[in-house]
């Protein structure tokens, strides 16, 4: 009789905790599953060892409680035989002896994947940009790369994978193992627009990548040739509206955020030009300085080399205000009302890789990018550092990828 006060007792106590501690649980999901990027966090949250660990005390209470329930049924009230009563004690343990190994089992992982975290890279790490080397996306993640490279003690490989406007670099990027020594450094259209242009994609930016972190922003400037007659955004848009189709601009690819920049540019100052792509950022910059097109709404960092350089003219900036870097370059917006436009770089990691390692990246970065050093050479590039969470980089590119949605729609961009 003892023996199933005991197991009553236990019963008793196993369903107090779990009345209290699923409710609370189940509260949680149905708050997640509101949207997706709620369901996201949510799914983060929960590859926390400490959540994990309590996940599984759920399935040891559940086994207890089912533990106290057999015994009662089965001992107390059912005139079993003493080997019946037995095997069904025993089935009883064994219940609980499985709860609890998962419990164990779920913990140990958790803390596996903590340590392997705390010791990792253990080798070179690979940071895939989808461009040709020379461009915006390329100069931050090298600068960016260096910097890692000396707190981790081990080498930042920047590989340059041009073609398909960031679509070669991607779908390697998607390929490689998820172990945390792969990283993908894009601009921001190759993961919130390229899918609204191209019918056909060897990647799924949101079912491909986690968000790690946003790097950096920056705007952009509007550059012709050194000798060009066009003094002012004023004139070129004066000479754009009075010759239609005669004016060419370049970009770095269809769907790239030069094309993109460029083609909001031409929209609202209600021009007819046409659209000249190249490989990447720095080869079109390099036509415009020979002649080949007449203007290119390229990255400061990418286009300050050439305007200092004295082979480019900067027209105007794509920021509301003068950029610091570009003293003199007015706004765009003074010759046209109302325009602005930015760009941004930044990591994310192929899906399935250790949420312990993505933190970790993210924390490093942040703390790189809050280094005098290293704010003073992007400064100097015209980027600043953002360095954001990965669950708020998740909600910032889904809000960028409905705005460029409607944008492509508009402007009918598309590529079959």
């Amino acid at each position: 009789m003892k023996e199933g006060k005991t197991a009553a007792l236990v019963h008793r106590l196993s369903g107090i905790m779990l009345a209290l501690f699923l409710p609370l649980h189940f509260w949680a999901l149905s708050q997640a599953l509101q949207g997706e990027a709620r369901l996201e966090s949510f799914l983060r949250w929960t590859d926390q060892p400490l959540v994990k660990a309590s996940e599984w005390a759920i399935v040891l209470l559940l086994a207890v409680h089912l533990t106290g329930g057999i015994r009662i049924l089965m001992i107390e009230f059912l005139a079993w035989r003493d080997w019946q009563k037995n095997l069904a004690a025993s089935a009883a343990a064994v219940a609980l002896a499985i709860g609890l190994l998962f419990a164990l089992a779920s913990t140990a992982q958790a803390q596996s994947s903590t340590a392997q975290a705390q010791s990792w890279p253990q080798k070179s790490v690979r940071f895939i940009v989808p461009f040709p080397p020379g461009g915006a996306t390329d100069i931050a993640a090298r600068l960016l790369g260096q910097k890692l490279t000396e707190g981790w003690g081990q080498t930042v490989v920047v590989e340059n994978r041009g073609g398909a406007s960031g679509g070669v670099g991607a779908a390697e990027a998607a390929r490689a193992a998820p172990d945390g020594y792969t990283f993908f450094f894009p601009s921001g259209s190759v993961m919130t627009a390229n899918q609204h242009i191209y019918a056909k994609m060897a990647y799924n930016p949101e079912k491909d990548f986690v968000p790690v972190t946003n790097v950096v922003s920056g705007p952009q400037v509007l550059t012709v040739p050194a000798n060009s007659p066009f003094k002012t955004v004023k004139e070129l848009i004066e000479s754009g509206r009075a010759h239609p189709g005669k004016l060419l601009f370049g970009h770095a690819g269809i769907g790239s955020q030069t094309h993109l920049a460029a083609e909001n540019f031409v929209y609202q100052a209600k021009l007819d030009a046409v659209a000249v792509p190249y490989r990447g950022e720095a080869p079109g910059l390099a036509a415009l300085v020979g002649g080949e097109t007449h203007f290119f709404v390229g990255n400061v960092a990418g286009s300050i080399g050439f305007i200092k350089g004295g082979r480019l003219r900067a027209l105007g900036v794509t920021s509301r205000t003068e950029a610091p870097q570009l003293p003199g370059v007015p706004p765009i917006a003074e010759a046209v009302p109302g325009f602005e436009n930015a760009g941004w770089f930044g990591i994310v990691a192929p899906r399935g890789t250790p949420k312990e390692i993505i933190d970790k990246v993210y924390r490093d970065t942040k703390t790189a990018l809050q280094d005098p050093v290293m704010k003073d050479k992007l400064f100097a590039q015209g980027l600043a550092p953002v360095g954001n969470t990965p669950e708020e980089m998740g909600r910032a590119m889904k809000e960028e990828t409905a705005l460029w949605a409607r944008v492509v729609k508009e402007r009918k961009i598309k590529v079959e």
